[in-house]
């Protein structure tokens, strides 16, 4: 597997992220394995993190700037993840459809993954996905993310900018005023700004530059850029890449991205931690042999939720 993903081989990479993707004890010792390996071919990647309301047009926006960037000779990793379903537990899993022609494309990389239970848009592994894309040579690596509002936090701390797509008209003009997803954005986007649109979406822009003056700088000095754009035009597409690209060519000059990315090192680290007590958790038979009883207990008022967890959390922590 290891040599399969630094040789580039895009089936066995799609094995691999399944195998980290699995919860299987055998398989996350397998898959820690490989990562260790991966984690020492050195990329001089690009991590975006693209995000809006579903209907935004993240899909053809990723088409497009994918398809371009392949053109100027990069190698384009596209980690889109889908929501699932809490009834069904399921995704659809579409964005290979979706992005039909990015697909085709040699250089080219589409992974989409259920998110799960995870929160903040991504799948549970996205990030050790990363790592995997990065070893196989993609030196730009695209985070579509699910898309649920002001809750992307988690994709904000894997990635080295964040963009977010709008669309005039919606309401979404009143959002800039609000603090959370804005606050971390590092350009806002108004997207599908073409046709009878164009007018709408430049208004939009102008509420938002406003909006953006109410907030501090960024600790990092970075100013968020706010721009329109039409998926359907590349010289638009590509006019936000050089945006990206500007902002990454100023951290590097200032060190800040590699402290960013120390950073995101440090939460991995501690989300690891955390994940892994959970699944000891739940992996513990005395926890397996209790919980139902606790569940219904609970159910009944016969004790509290608080007194239930702690009495589990005890029992998981004996011998």
């Amino acid at each position: 597997m290891v040599r399969g993903v630094l040789s580039g081989n895009t089936t066995l990479l799609s094995k691999t992220i399944t195998l980290i993707e699995s919860t299987l004890k055998s398989d996350i010792e397998k898959g820690n394995e490989v990562l260790e390996q991966c984690l020492k071919k050195k990329n001089n990647s690009i991590r975006v993190g693209i995000t809006g309301v579903p209907g935004v047009g993240k899909s053809t926006f990723i088409e497009t700037l994918g398809k371009q960037l392949i053109e100027s000779g990069n190698k384009v990793a596209v980690l889109a993840v889908d929501p699932t379903s809490n009834q069904s537990k399921g995704s659809i899993l579409g964005d290979k459809t979706r992005m039909e022609s990015l697909v085709r494309e040699k250089n080219a990389f589409i992974r989409p993954s259920p998110s799960s239970k995870s929160l903040g848009g991504v799948a549970r592994k996205t990030r050790e996905a990363i790592i995997l894309c990065e070893a196989a040579g993609y030196n730009i690596v695209l985070i579509e993310t699910v898309g649920v509002g002001q809750s992307e936090i988690a994709v904000h701390g894997m990635t080295d900018f964040f963009l977010l797509l709008k669309i005039a008209g919606a309401g979404d003009e009143l959002q800039g005023i609000k603090r959370g997803i804005i606050e971390m954005a590092d350009a806002i986007v108004i997207n599908k700004s073409d046709g009878k649109n164009i007018k709408n979406t430049k208004l939009a822009a102008i509420e938002f530059r406003r909006a953006l003056d109410l907030y501090p700088l960024k600790m990092d000095g970075w100013k968020p850029k706010v721009a329109t754009c039409s998926s359907l035009d590349s010289k638009s597409v590509l006019s936000i890449w050089k945006i990206i690209e500007d902002y990454v060519k100023a951290m590097k000059q200032t060190s800040l991205l590699y402290k960013k990315r120390e950073l995101q090192n440090k939460n991995w680290l501690l989300e690891t931690i955390e994940e892994q007590l959970k699944i000891n958790f739940y992996d513990n038979k005395k926890v397996i042999a209790a919980l139902n009883s606790y569940i219904a207990k609970v159910i009944d008022k016969e004790i509290s939720p608080f007194k239930a967890a702690e009495e589990l959390l005890k029992l998981s922590e004996e011998d």
